[in-house]
């Protein structure tokens, strides 16, 4: 299992943001993730860029991994993603992830400035942006015709720092859990962050054994010679508690989480804002066996 922290972009400065991130290389975590919000609480927090601060990030660091958590691709053009992250993935030679998802729609950059707000089509977006996305970072000529975006034949050069080794930046997708369209969206690609949906529409946290049967599931549905899907999840463990930690997060390790997000933005309210952040970043990733 890898150990990643995930920061807000919303009630920090971006110098402190960078500063969060390359304690958390120093403490040992090997992934920075950073919100891809644009406009939230009524504009009551000072918001910052996520794509300038994780390329400042990038120049500070040497080995973390980096990414946003999660890029709403519905409401990207996703010739300029893929631009940017090409750009990135060079820059941070190698490290960046791509984590995306439908997105929030009570983030203001959606509900206020006229940005798509049905599901439905908010997904069939998402799905036309992965295909755009992946034939650009090609390098090879590229064109396409779907229902929301048209591409006429272009080549986008240079390719990401990863390519050819991996034939593109790696993608997770947020997957809902047991929807199978949406999971068979996610195991396209190269992770999977879980959301767990009730019957009714509420969400759940996802159990051992649904990690169980996701796991399962995805080598079934994946082809034979894919690689290993990274399944993420993201919470809270205490650091100031080796136990307490550890007991969250091996049945996790055990049921196929490949990826821990530490939620070090909900420490605000819990440990004492940006010093609590540091504090919880400092204090490094959980054990396990």
């Amino acid at each position: 299992m890898r150990f990643g922290v995930t920061l807000p972009n919303v009630g920090l400065e971006i110098d402190e943001l960078i500063d969060l991130a390359v304690e958390a290389e120093s403490a040992g975590w090997d992934g920075v993730f950073a919100w891809d919000a644009l406009y939230v609480h009524e504009g009551e927090m000072a918001t910052l860029d996520p794509w300038i601060a994780l390329s400042a990030v990038a120049m500070r660091t040497q080995r973390v991994r980096l990414g946003t958590m999660i890029t709403p691709l519905s409401r990207r053009r996703p010739w300029k993603v893929a631009r940017e992250t090409a750009s990135l993935d060079r820059l941070s030679q190698g490290r960046f992830i791509l984590p995306v998802g439908l997105g929030a729609i009570d983030d203001g950059g959606y509900s206020k400035v006229g940005e798509e707000l049905d599901r439905k089509r908010r997904a069939e977006m998402l799905d036309e942006s992965l295909d755009i996305l992946a034939g650009l970072w090609s390098g090879k000529p590229f064109s396409y015709e779907g229902k929301h975006y048209h591409v006429q034949e272009m080549t986008f050069l240079p390719t990401p720092a990863q390519f050819p080794q991996s034939p593109h930046v790696p993608v997770w997708v947020v997957g809902a859990w047991p929807r199978m369209k949406s999971l068979r969206r996610a195991f396209r690609w190269d992770g999977i962050i879980p959301a767990k949906m009730n019957a009714d529409g509420s969400s759940a946290d996802m159990t051992p054994d649904d990690l169980r049967e996701l796991r399962a599931l995805a080598e079934r549905e994946r082809p034979a010679d894919a690689a290993p899907l990274d399944i993420i999840y993201e919470d809270e463990t205490p650091g100031d508690d080796p136990a307490r930690a550890q007991a969250i997060i091996q049945p996790l390790a055990e049921a196929g989480v490949t990826w821990w997000l530490e939620s070090v933005w909900k420490t605000p309210e819990t440990q004492g804002g940006v010093a609590g952040m540091r504090e919880r970043v400092r204090q490094g990733p959980p054990k396990i066996e």
